[in-house]
């Protein structure tokens, strides 16, 4: 049975959750078509022969495990997966395993004949003679560094003399991959992106919060809950915070004003929330705000909506500077440039998105790295990838006499139109109305 989730005020139209069988088959599906269209692209462009991925049960490589059947949940013993050019420009899709690795990957191990998974693999490497070997090892990106140290000296004392010396790091295929998305996924992250929208603003409704009562830790706990009703899974622990007329400012090093969460939601409140699901293998990152109505209210302080479409201002500012080849940390200046000249402070610190929260790829910005990032920083952006558009934008509130400050995360992908947002973003504060007698 499909589980069906309606939208509320963020779209217009139900969302179906898939059955798990269901979704093992998509998973499986997509599998297929990323191997056959763009692996092929990945090695081609980047001269890589033969792509080694090699992990043990419960130590799995990060590369590996985007690669495994919807039915594993993790390897089997060593699980070896070889990625090898063909003279056609194709790619052959092998597997040095124990077990059948579904049906992406031709088994090429028979323990009978060849008793010795290593020598197996060194028969393989023979068949396709490569002249570049890839394995996963990167001193700037873990995802792309999952090679283990055990794994590495078995490898490379079983290797052949003459074949040491072509093994490379295969960090630009395994970061392609891992931050690449294919049409058939896009389409499917928009449903996931929105039904976060969703929870979100079920969460920050009457319907969870009375104000006087509900503590932001009540709220952080009905979402993880609500996760598990829904059949769903999280990245991170939410988080729920208030900004309010009183003494405090917000925290330069957390999206949190105050970290005691059984602080109790009143009437005047500022909300923010940092949230996220994983669904069919695809994250989401999302920070909005809400506004407690006070009695007698019906909208949202006009300086508070004025202060979010300040933030809005600096989304737009920011990704309007994306552009194919430019680095993260070139986009992060000329958008901060741009942003202090128009009176803004902004901080930003946006991440890729996909088989991670914190995705391989651009890193544009951290909070503590205002003036870029190296290595990963230094990395240009590509087409085709996601991004969670994360920065915040501080102002001084003259109501409040204090500094507040608007942290907006929208995910949102990069192609050659530019950057569009998944399920748009938040433009008006959402209203916690008090609940009805």
């Amino acid at each position: 049975m499909i589980l069906t989730f309606c939208a509320n005020s963020w779209a217009t139209n139900t969302v179906d959750i898939l059955p798990m069988r269901d979704r093992a088959d998509f998973l499986d599906n997509i599998l297929a078509k990323r191997v056959e269209l763009l692996l092929p692209k990945l090695m081609n462009e980047h001269k890589l022969d033969m792509w080694v991925i090699i992990g043990r049960e419960y130590n799995e490589d990060p590369v590996l495990k985007t690669l495994l059947p919807a039915t594993w949940l993790s390897a089997r013993r060593t699980t070896i997966l070889v990625f090898a050019r063909k003279s056609d420009g194709s790619i052959g899709a092998h597997a040095i395993a124990p077990y059948n690795v579904g049906h992406v990957f031709e088994k090429a191990w028979d323990k009978a004949k060849q008793p010795n998974q290593w020598l197996a693999l060194n028969e393989l490497i023979e068949s396709y003679r490569p002249n570049s070997i890839g394995i996963n090892q990167s001193s700037h990106w873990a995802h792309a560094d999952g090679l283990v140290a055990t794994d590495k000296e078995s490898l490379l004392s079983h290797l052949p003399e003459k074949y040491k010396t072509k093994v490379v790091s295969a960090e630009p295929v395994a970061i392609g991959w891992l931050e690449q998305r294919i049409p058939e996924e896009i389409a499917i992250y928009k449903d996931i992106v929105k039904l976060a929208h969703s929870i979100i603003a079920e969460a920050f409704s009457s319907k969870v919060i009375t104000p006087g009562q509900t503590t932001t830790d009540d709220v952080v706990w009905w979402l993880r809950e609500r996760i598990v009703e829904l059949k769903l899974q999280t990245w991170f622990h939410p988080t729920v915070s208030i900004q309010r007329i009183d003494n405090v400012n917000v925290k330069h090093n957390s999206s949190l004003a105050n970290d005691d969460g059984k602080q109790i939601i009143l009437p005047g409140d500022l909300l923010h929330v940092d949230f996220g699901i994983t669904y069919l293998r695809l994250n989401t990152d999302t920070q909005q705000h809400a506004y407690v109505l006070k009695p007698g209210e019906t909208e949202a302080p006009h300086y508070l909506q004025k202060a979010l479409l300040f933030g809005n201002q600096l989304q737009d500012i920011f990704t309007g500077h994306f552009s194919e080849g430019l680095t993260g940390n070139q986009v992060l200046a000329r958008s901060r440039q741009q942003a202090i000249s128009q009176g803004l402070q902004p901080t930003i610190y946006t991440h890729p998105l996909g088989y991670h929260g914190h995705g391989a790829g651009t890193t544009l910005g951290m909070w503590d790295s205002q003036e870029g990032v190296p290595g990963d920083g230094d990395y240009p952006l590509h087409v085709n990838t996601a991004y969670a558009i994360e920065l915040n934008n501080a102002i001084f509130i003259e109501e409040w006499k204090k500094e507040i400050r608007i942290m907006l995360e929208e995910d949102a992908i990069f192609d050659k139109s530019g950057v569009w947002y998944l399920n748009g973003r938040q433009t008006e504060l959402l209203l916690i109305k008090p609940r009805a007698s």
